[in-house]
Formats: C-alpha cells, structure tokens, sequence
C-alpha cells in the first residue's frame, strides 16, 4: 500500500492531475484522484485568494539582512551535516537543496548549478517566502503547514509555474523543546519525488537534529546556560500587525505570536499608523475615550507586551512604538502603489478591525478600502476585479459590476452572470 504522504511510484497520469488542478483551482469543481492532502492544500491556498497564474513575489530579504539572519539561524549549526548527507551528492544527480526557517523562508540552496538557474525562473531562490500562504501547494510551505515529510509533483503544486517541477520536504525540530526550525527541501525533476527520496530526507533531518542535540549539550557543559538559550533561539524577525478581517488582530515577533483584544489592536494599530508618535490627549481622543480611561488599557497592554517581545512596548511621551510594526494594510497598499493588483487583493482578508468604532480606525479603515476600491477600479485586469467584486466588501457595489462588465469581452461566458448580478442588486435596492 503506498504513502499518502508520497507520489505514487512511476504515475503517468500528468495529463489527468493537470485537469484536475484545472478542475478545482479554476472552476471549483471537486475531483477524485488527488490526494486529499494535496486538494486540502488547493482548498487552503483558494481560501488565501491566491492566483495560480500570478508570478511569485520574489525576496523577503535583502542580501545583507539574509546573511545575517541565516549566520544567528540554529541550522546554520547543522550545514556540514546537510552538505555530507544531501548536498554533495546532488551535483550529480540533477537536484538542489534548499533550508528554510520555519516561516517557509528559503535561507540556503545549493546542488546542482544548472538547475538552480533555472529555478531562479520560478523565483525560488535565496530570501524568498515559499510558505503556503505565499505560493500555495508546494513540499516546502505543506511540509511546514502539515508539519510533516511529504512529497508534492508536477501539477500538484498550486502554481502552475511550479508544474514542471518535483519536490519532497521534511520540517526539522529542535531536539529538546520539539517546537519547529525549518525545513529541509529536495527539489528537481521526477527523481526529486521518487519513492525513495523521502525516507533518505528524513534519516538525513534525523542526523541533523541529533547534531543539533549533541551541540545543545556541548554548549551547555561548556557556556552559561543564558548563552545555549541565546544560541538555539529563533533571530527576532521585523514584528507585524495582522489587523484586516480581524477583531482585535494578531502579532508576530521572532517567530512567536499573540491574539490582542479589539482595543490593544486599535491602539497598536494608531501607534504603527503614527510612527511619529501620538500625545496621550490625541491617541485618547482617536480610540474614542478619556485620557483616564487611556492610561490603564496601556498598562495592561504593556504588560501583555513585556512577557510577549519586551521589545515591542510602547514608549510614552508621546506615544509611540520603539521600533517599526508592519501593519497587513501596509503591504497591501505598498502593492497596489506597484501595480500588484492581485496580490494586494490576495492579501486583503477583509476591513481593518471591523468590530472597532474608534474614531481614527475608521479613518484608517476607510482609506485602506477606498484605495483598494479606487486602484482596482481604475486599473485592475478584468479577473482582478472580479475577483473584488465577489467579496463581502463590494458584493452589492453596483459601480464594481458595472465597470467588470465592460471590461469583459463581448463573448465572454462570465458576462450573463454579471448582468444578473447587477439586475438582482438593483432589485434589492429599490
């Protein structure tokens, strides 16, 4: 009985996997004869409103910052093992190897040179985000999103600029607290995912968490133990602010994360909006309350922030944040003043805070909306804006259907449903 982790050995139905992505990525039709690991990937990559077509986003680090980040990464200890293990053997073989840090980021690739050239076409390559939130269905992002060794080939792979590509991936823990470090990929051709390749990846992960363990406990005969905590600890990464579709939001630091209550969110959400810094009587006067009623919500907010990233507490006079906090609504408009329509409206999951009724998270609110609305409106492709037009936000925006069906071709299929759309809105508004 094979795997449901691997790929079938010697399968040669390219032509019916690719119908089948066809199948449920493009027309949302359930199929049969995809791994249920592989569909449930499509369904989570669909829910993050990826385009299958769109090219990838490319780097997430600079070449300074990627060389520093990977010199304090815990597998920075574990490269001689990978290189003995895997990466020298791949020269000939016609693969490469690629480790990431556990948010999917690609942090080392090595084998062979050719191959690498052309798998910087697809942009995997140093510094990038392959997570499943970023390119959907791939070995490295479902490996880290399952949190475990999996296979993925050819057309399984959510993006179609993938398909001509094989890969298996195998996460890697730390040996002593279990929680996750990264992820060891083997990407290539068919022999990338052939039968054997996963078991080899996972007796080599095997090898590099015992070196990671026998390092752990030379350390800690030899250093203070303040030290081998510092040394097996995840670098800190550039916090961020997850406030779009959500109540109260979501921070991340250093790899780590915490829920905020819907008025901890606004007031982070003002501060990184205002990085200059707000007066008590402004920030109190934004959320919508008196500076008595301010100043014990920051304590309780500080004191959240001290056990969560110390580093992150607001300083006061004026308030403000020590360092840069990124918000999701500062990605999303720093793409749609690219021209990256899709991939602004991928990464928008809905209104900025949408439970709050602070005075200046509505201003907020609404600008995010409106030059979303106003960028796709006045440049967007036809699918893009369709795309929009289905949401929660702009499902009875009669302008946003309008303008969809004069972008669309004369004979184009999707042109009755549009027209109904319209006529069901003006009904329902009447």
């Amino acid at each position: 009985m094979s795997s449901p982790w691997s790929v079938p050995p010697a399968d040669p139905a390219r032509v019916r996997l690719e119908r089948a992505h066809e199948a449920v990525v493009d027309q949302r039709m359930p199929v049969a004869g995809v791994r249920k690991l592989v569909q449930e990937s499509w369904e989570r990559s669909l829910q993050l409103l990826l385009d299958p077509d769109q090219p990838l986003d490319g780097r997430q680090f600079d070449e300074s910052d990627l060389r520093d980040y990977r010199d304090a990464h815990p597998l920075a200890l574990a490269l001689p093992t990978i290189h003995r293990l895997l990466i020298r053997h791949t020269f000939d073989a016609g693969l490469i190897v690629a480790i990431g840090d556990q948010d999917g980021r690609l942090l080392w690739i090595d084998g062979d040179r050719n191959l690498r050239r052309k798998a910087e076409g697809m942009l995997f390559v140093e510094g990038a985000d392959w997570s499943e939130r970023a390119v959907g269905t791939s070995a490295p992002g479902t490996a880290l999103a399952l949190d475990r060794g999996i296979q993925i080939h050819g057309a399984e792979h959510f993006n179609r600029i993938a398909h001509p590509w094989s890969c298996t991936a195998v996460p890697v823990h730390d040996p002593v607290t279990g929680s996750m470090l990264g992820v060891i990929d083997i990407t290539g051709g068919d022999d990338a995912a052939a039968p054997a390749t996963l078991p080899l990846l996972e007796a080599a992960v095997a090898a590099v968490e015992s070196e990671l363990r026998i390092r752990r406990l030379d350390e800690q005969a030899s250093r203070p133990r303040r030290t081998v905590r510092r040394a097996v600890a995840r670098p800190d990464s550039s916090p961020a602010l997850s406030v779009l579709g959500s109540e109260g939001g979501r921070l991340e630091s250093g790899g780590r994360a915490t829920d905020l209550s819907t008025r901890h969110g606004e007031i982070l959400t003002l501060l990184a909006w205002h990085p200059a810094g707000l007066t008590a009587e402004g920030l109190a006067a934004l959320l919508g309350c008196s500076t008595e009623t301010l100043r014990p919500e920051m304590v309780r907010l500080r004191r959240q922030l001290t056990g969560f990233d110390p580093t992150l507490v607001p300083l006061s006079r004026p308030y403000r944040m020590p360092r840069r906090l990124e918000l999701d609504a500062h990605r999303v408009l720093a793409f749609l003043d690219r021209g990256a329509h899709k991939v602004a409206l991928a990464g928008y999951s809905g209104q900025l805070l949408p439970a709050s009724t602070a005075p200046g998270v509505l201003v907020i609110r609404s600008e995010v909306s409106r030059r979303l609305r106003d960028a796709l409106l006045t440049d967007a492709a036809v699918d893009t804006l369709l795309t929009y037009a289905r949401t929660d936000e702009a499902a009875y925006d009669v302008e946003v259907w309008r303008v969809c069906l004069q972008l669309l071709p004369a004979r184009s299929p999707k042109r009755a449903a549009v027209v109904a759309r319209i006529e069901r809105i003006e009904a329902e508004l009447r």
